[in-house]
C-alpha cells in the first residue's frame, strides 16, 4: 500500500543532507524570548537578528502594545468567525477606512494574512477565460492564489517589462480580462520593480496592474505607500495588496482600490469569507502601529541609512550581495556547501539571517537572505559586518568576481 507520506522523502532526505552539514535545522530556529527588535535570545545567546522582516522595528510599539491590552481587555481575544459572519467589529471596519486613508484609495480589505490577501484577491478576480501575467520571481502566495483561480498563468521574465508587453501583445484580440501582478520590492533578492515601466505597458495593453507592496509599504515612497508612490504612479495601479507583518510588526493583510466592485468581492473571496477574522487585540496594534509610522518619517530615512552601510560593509568584503541597496540584502553564495555552514558560523558568532536553498531561490544558488530594521543602531551593523567577515573567512567562502 503506498504511504501519503512516500512523498516526503525527498524532503526528508534533503533536509537530513543539511542537518548532517550543519548540525543545525536552519528553519526550526527558535527565538526564545525578543529582547528588543533587534536582539532576541537564540540557542540562549543574545542575538542580532538580521533576518525578522521588521523593517521599522513596530514590533515593540509602545503604543501598539498598549492598543492591544485595551482592546483585549473591552472586546475579548478572539472574533469566533469570518468577516462576513459575526466576524466584523468596529476596529475592523475602521482599520480598513485608515488604510484606504494612508493609500488615498475609495475602499480597503483587511485579511487575517498577508498571504490570504494575494490568494483570496488574485483568485477572485482572475477567473476562468481571464490571463494572469505574472513576474517569474513572484511570492508563493501569488502562484498559490493563481492556481486557485482558473485562469490561464503566464509568466515573464523577472522585472522585465519589454517582455511582460511581448507576452500582451500576443494576446492581442484573446477574450478574457488580462491581470498583471508584481511585487514592490522582491522578497528573496531586495530588487524594486519599475513600476512606472510596468504602468506604461498596463495603459498601452488595456491591462489591469496588481502590485504586492508587502516588501515596499512602509519603506519606499515619501509617505510610505511603497513602489508606485515611489514612481509616482499611484492613480494608475488597480489594486494594492501588502501585509501588516512586516514594517508594522502585527499580522494580517490588506487590499486597497478605486475600484467600486472591490464590494462585490468580498462576497465572492473564498479566503475571506470562510477565515475568522483577525481578534481586537491585533487590529487595535495594527492601528496604533499605522498611526506610529505615519508619525515618525524619520524611520524610513534611518531604515535606507542602516541598508545603505550594511550593503555597503558587504561589498567592502567581497560578498556577492544584492545589486541595490533596500531592506532586502541577499548574500548569493555557489553552493549549498558553502551556504550551510556559513549560516551556522554566523548564529553561533550572534547574527541571525535566513538561509534559502535551491530550488526556492530565484537563480538556483543559495543565499542568505539578511533584512535590516530602522532600529539597528551603527554599532550593531558594523558588527554583523565583522561578523560576516569572520565566518566567511573561517568558512573559505570565495570573494565575490568583480565587475568587468
Amino acid at each position: 500500500m503506498t504511504s501519503l507520506f512516500s512523498k516526503f522523502e525527498g524532503t526528508a532526505g534533503a533536509l537530513g543532507s543539511v542537518v548532517a552539514v550543519g548540525g543545525r535545522n536552519p528553519f526550526a530556529v527558535v527565538i526564545e524570548k525578543p529582547v528588543s527588535s533587534t536582539v532576541g535570545i537564540i540557542e540562549g545567546r543574545e542575538t542580532l537578528l538580521f533576518g525578522t522582516n521588521n523593517y521599522l522595528g513596530l514590533s515593540q510599539s509602545k503604543n501598539a502594545i498598549r492598543a492591544a491590552q485595551e482592546a483585549a481587555a473591552a472586546c475579548g481575544v478572539g472574533t469566533t468567525g469570518s468577516r462576513i459572519a459575526n466576524g466584523t467589529q468596529s476596529l475592523h471596519r475602521q482599520l480598513e477606512k485608515d488604510i484606504a486613508a494612508f493609500f488615498g484609495r475609495r475602499d480597503a480589505m483587511v485579511f487575517s494574512t498577508g498571504y490570504q490577501a494575494n490568494l483570496g484577491i488574485i483568485s477572485t478576480l482572475a477567473g476562468k477565460g481571464d490571463h494572469l501575467f505574472l513576474d517569474a520571481d513572484s511570492h508563493a502566495s501569488i502562484y498559490d492564489g493563481s492556481r486557485l483561480s482558473a485562469a490561464e498563468v503566464i509568466r515573464f521574465r523577472h522585472n522585465d517589462p519589454d517582455n511582460l508587453y511581448k507576452r500582451l501583445k500576443r494576446m492581442d484580440g484573446t477574450p478574457g480580462a488580462k491581470l498583471i501582478v508584481v511585487e514592490g520590492i522582491y522578497s528573496m533578492t531586495g530588487n524594486v520593480a519599475p513600476i512606472a515601466e510596468f504602468v506604461a505597458v498596463k495603459k498601452e495593453t488595456g491591462a489591469y496592474l496588481l502590485v504586492d507592496e508587502a516588501h515596499s509599504f512602509g519603506v519606499l515612497g515619501e509617505n510610505g505607500r511603497g513602489a508606485a508612490e515611489a514612481d509616482g504612479v499611484e492613480a494608475d495601479v488597480d489594486f494594492i495588496v501588502g501585509t501588516f507583518s512586516k514594517s508594522l510588526g502585527t499580522v494580517g493583510g490588506y487590499c486597497v482600490s478605486d475600484h467600486p466592485e472591490l464590494e462585490f468581492v468580498r462576497l465572492n473571496c473564498r479566503p475571506y469569507m470562510f477565515t475568522a477574522s483577525l481578534p481586537p487585540e491585533v487590529i487595535a496594534a495594527t492601528t496604533a502601529a499605522l498611526s506610529d509610522m505615519q508619525a515618525h518619517p524619520e524611520l524610513r530615512k534611518q531604515l535606507m541609512a542602516n541598508a545603505q552601510q550594511l550593503h555597503a560593509g558587504f561589498v567592502d568584503i567581497g560578498l556577492n550581495a544584492s545589486k541595490q541597496a533596500t531592506p532586502v540584502i541577499a548574500v548569493t553564495l555557489e553552493t549549498a556547501e558553502e551556504a550551510i555552514p556559513m549560516w551556522n558560523r554566523l548564529l553561533e558568532l550572534g547574527v541571525y539571517v535566513n538561509l534559502s536553498l535551491p530550488p526556492a531561490t530565484p537563480d538556483s544558488r543559495p543565499l542568505l537572505r539578511c533584512s535590516v530594521m530602522a532600529t539597528h543602531t551603527p554599532e550593531q551593523i558594523a558588527q554583523a559586518i565583522a561578523i560576516f567577515r569572520q565566518a566567511a573567512a573561517e568558512v573559505g567562502v570565495s570573494p565575490a568576481p568583480t565587475a568587468a
